[in-house]
């Protein structure tokens, strides 16, 4: 593991940072997917590591596949498998199997040579790895890593955002901002008025939002989309008033204006 990515090929990203999310199912596997395309693109050396892969059976299938997919990174590496959809403590549990050791995990982690190391978590920060109780949120600790939060933009969200990010500061870890993992085409008022209760929960802007179906892209048109979804701290070009109910919202606060 080196130091962190120079800022002449790009923004200084932690040499490890890992992707938590809200929940499962939130979008964690294409966000990661998303900052690893855009920092292998600037010509960053990138690993990727799935501490434990939950809910499939031995063999090709799996996250990694998806993040190597689409963003071209191969360096990869799964440390544990189990094949019921359960928390990783609990998978491991019904398979018969010893839980993942994250401490290991964490020193394997740590003699990667690589610019950048992603580390995807499995479900929610507080998610159990073992019967004593560790999470991904205690190896970030353990890897002196920044957190990614992965959320998902409408109802409920709001609640689930505010607890991961408290639970990340309770536990003295620095969150690296806050991703809608699918953005809808056709967003409706929830989460347009999600956008702006979300940056003020993060206490600052989005650090962005991929669009919903971006894993059936192609790792061009992933690559462009991953561009425009995530901001310029992760690589992407996402500024001010790019989100789509952003624009509305704008729009129609200036008709307001004018009318007034």
């Amino acid at each position: 593991m080196t130091g962190p990515v120079p800022s002449a090929r790009g923004p200084a990203l932690p040499p490890v940072l890992v992707v938590s999310g809200t929940g499962t199912e939130v979008g964690k596997t294409v966000v990661t997917a998303a900052v690893a395309a855009l920092a292998a693109g600037r010509g960053t050396r990138v690993a990727v590591v799935k501490p434990v892969q939950t809910g499939e059976s031995p063999g090709p299938a799996g996250d990694l596949r998806t993040v190597r997919r689409l963003s071209g990174v191969t360096d990869t590496h799964e440390l544990a498998r189990f094949p019921h959809p359960l928390s990783p403590e609990a998978a491991a549990r019904a398979a018969g199997r010893p839980p993942l050791d994250l401490a290991a995990a964490a020193i394997f982690i740590k003699q990667l040579e690589a610019d950048l190391i992603l580390v995807e978590g499995a479900g929610g920060l507080l998610v159990r790895y073992d019967p004593a109780g560790t999470t991904i949120a205690d190896l970030a600790a353990m890897l002196g890593a920044p957190v990614l939060v992965v959320t998902t933009p409408g109802l409920g969200t709001l609640n689930h955002t505010a607890l991961t990010l408290e639970a990340l500061s309770a536990r003295g870890l620095t969150a690296a901002g806050v991703v809608i993992g699918a953005w809808p085409a056709e967003p409706r008022l929830a989460e347009r008025a999600n956008l702006t209760d979300l940056a003020v929960i993060a206490g600052q802007p989005l650090a962005g939002a991929l669009p919903a179906g971006a894993a059936r892209l192609s790792r061009a048109d992933f690559l462009a989309a991953a561009r425009a979804g995530l901001s310029p701290a992760l690589g992407g070009r996402l500024g001010p008033g790019a989100f789509p109910g952003e624009r509305e919202r704008d729009a129609g606060a200036g008709t307001r204006t004018r009318s007034a």
